[in-house]
């Protein structure tokens, strides 16, 4: 359970102690989640020394699940990227057990027809020691058809499938991201799992009771997929919670693990709750 990112100034004063300084955010980060989506690493590649930093600052346990870089997956082809994801991977091997799924996060531009190429990254990749999630921007890969190739491509090889749940954002009564910079994709949800783990990437309104029905919808499937893998195998899901208000985030997140938890789930318990006691259900804004 975690959010996107854990180096946010405006998060001071309520989710970070009063004072708190960057230096220390992601200490303070790691004491309330359990794992975070690295959006920092698409945008730019951290030194070694920052790598150290990173596994300094965080317990063993704790998970980051690092974009490749955007050099790597927003120009064109993959397979001649490989040399440069394969040095991106040595670069964050120092992370060893805080080392998450890989996230390629494809652009819109990256259509079915790159499916050959994607095939052959994936079959390349060296999944054993890095597991690797993708996901898909271009509406056509939600076609029943290319879906199912898509999917049938990634169970093959045990490559995740990214989830990602932006319906509150575009469902509700009100377009939260009017001030956004970048607005999140709206593609169709299609909830499947292709290996031993996946990560869902929610989209969250910032007004919580608006986010209800959906996470409602969320617990359930979350315990349908539990039910079903006790029967098989492992399951590792990742839950990171976006917003357009980011201060927002945190309080979502930790809403929706209580929901889990009421629900009776079995899951990894919120360091956030051993600081202090979990929030009222509706009481955070």
């Amino acid at each position: 359970m975690g959010c996107a990112i854990w180096a946010y100034q405006p998060w001071v004063g309520e989710f970070y102690p009063a004072g708190s300084r960057a230096k220390d955010f992601l200490a303070l980060y790691g004491d309330r989640f359990t794992a975070v989506e690295g959006n920092t690493t698409f945008y730019s590649v951290p030194s070694a020394a920052t790598i150290k930093r990173w596994a300094h600052d965080t317990s063993p346990s704790f998970k980051f699940c690092l974009k490749l870089p955007k050099t790597v997956t927003h120009d064109g082809a993959l397979v001649p990227k490989l040399p440069t994801a394969l040095t991106f991977l040595q670069r964050v091997q120092p992370l060893e057990s805080r080392l998450g799924p890989i996230l390629i996060q494809l652009p819109p531009s990256y259509a079915p027809h790159y499916f050959e190429d994607l095939a052959a990254f994936l079959t390349q990749f060296p999944r054993t020691d890095y597991p690797v999630a993708v996901e898909v921007r271009h509406i056509d890969w939600f076609t029943p058809m290319m879906a199912d190739k898509l999917n049938h491509c990634l169970t093959s090889l045990g490559v995740g499938r990214v989830l990602l749940d932006s319906r509150p954002i575009y469902q509700c009564q009100d377009d939260p991201q009017l001030q956004s910079e970048r607005r999140k994709p709206q593609v169709p949800l299609q909830p499947v799992i292709t290996a031993p783990f996946s990560l869902i990437r929610y989209i969250s309104h910032p007004d919580l009771p608006q986010n209800q029905p959906y996470l409602a919808e969320w617990v359930e499937q979350i315990a349908q997929w539990y039910r079903q893998a006790q029967r098989v195998q492992a399951l590792d899901l990742y839950f990171f919670v976006h917003c357009p208000v980011e201060e927002r985030s945190p309080h979502i997140a930790r809403h929706f693990q209580s929901l889990l938890e009421t629900a009776g789930l079995e899951i990894p318990p919120l360091p956030w709750n051993q600081l202090d006691s979990p929030p009222a259900q509706l009481s955070l804004f």
